[in-house]
């Protein structure tokens, strides 16, 4: 028998032709992947990948195999969104990552609550090794987070950029600049996202330094960030709209684009609940941008 979760597996290894950005793109380890895998073709008796010392490839079994698993898995991610809509469900779970809802805009639920009265509104708060905040594994119907990461079936909405500092404590040497370049900060200790989360997102927070560069700190929430800069003397990136806590500052840093806010929901959702909530959200967002201009 084969599972969805196997086809689930067996995707994402054939997208990324690597079991180790696959394994990081699940938000798992590589080993139990890589025996999945195996089982998977036990259960089909083909082989689905070659392997050499040049990589990984995809046989004619698993070539054959690919666009019949993403249909499945496309119509088993459908499901929720036909029932809901026959049923005609009033609940919304929205995911935020740390302050993104603040940061949304004050008038956000308002405006929402006042296009669909009467909805269920219920918020998920997130940690930092997951920035689509479980979207793309329908644990939420919508998620207000950052970019940028590279989860596959899902949509976002840019609500706004902001801009990108570097965070560290009031008594650092470099703390009094004005603005400070990357290549200032390449021998210090940071605090960062663990290796396994969404490679885009891990990479862009990590200023493009390396896993395994340094002794750095591995956090998975803003508190975690701030106490790692206070009692571990550890820098690291984060946008300069961050709540600042007593002793610490964020000094802007050239070399790195700013951090997108958006709106993230899956794109196979068809549910009007959902695509609601995006679109009070886009229209906030250009009610403000107009406002600031």
């Amino acid at each position: 028998m084969v599972d969805l979760r196997s086809l689930g597996y067996f995707v994402a290894v054939a997208e990324e032709l690597n079991v180790g950005r696959a394994a990081a793109r699940l938000h798992m380890s590589q080993p139990p992947l890589s025996r999945a895998i195996q089982r998977l073709e036990g259960s089909l008796g083909v082989e689905l990948f070659t392997r050499s010392v040049r990589g990984m490839a995809l046989t004619e079994a698993g070539h054959a195999l690919l666009p019949e698993a993403r249909e499945v898995l496309a119509r088993v991610e459908s499901l929720p969104s036909l029932v809901s809509e026959a049923a005609d469900v009033r609940t919304i779970t929205i995911g935020t990552l740390a302050d993104s809802l603040d940061r949304a805009g004050r008038g956000l639920i308002d405006a929402f609550r006042s296009r669909c009265p009467g909805v269920e509104i219920r918020i998920v708060e997130g940690d930092l090794t997951d920035p689509t905040v479980g979207v793309d594994r329908g644990l939420v119907d919508v998620a207000l987070t950052r970019g940028p990461f590279g989860a596959t079936g899902v949509a976002v909405a840019e609500i706004r950029r902001d801009p990108v500092g570097v965070v560290m404590r009031a008594t650092d040497p470099l703390a009094s600049r004005e603005r400070l370049q990357l290549d200032d900060l390449r021998e210090r200790r940071w605090f960062r996202v663990p290796d396994t989360a969404d490679p885009l997102w891990r990479d862009y927070w990590a200023g493009g330094r390396e896993p395994g560069d340094g002794d750095d700190t591995i956090v998975r929430t803003v508190r975690e960030c701030i106490q790692a800069v206070l009692w571990s003397n550890s820098i690291g990136l984060a946008p300069l709209t961050i709540n600042r806590a007593p002793g610490i500052v964020v000094v802007p840093v050239d070399g790195v684009t700013p951090s997108p806010l958006v709106v993230a929901w899956r794109r196979r959702d068809r549910r009007p609940l959902v695509h609601g909530f995006v679109d009070v959200t886009t229209a906030a967002a250009r009610s403000a941008r107009q406002g600031s201009g």
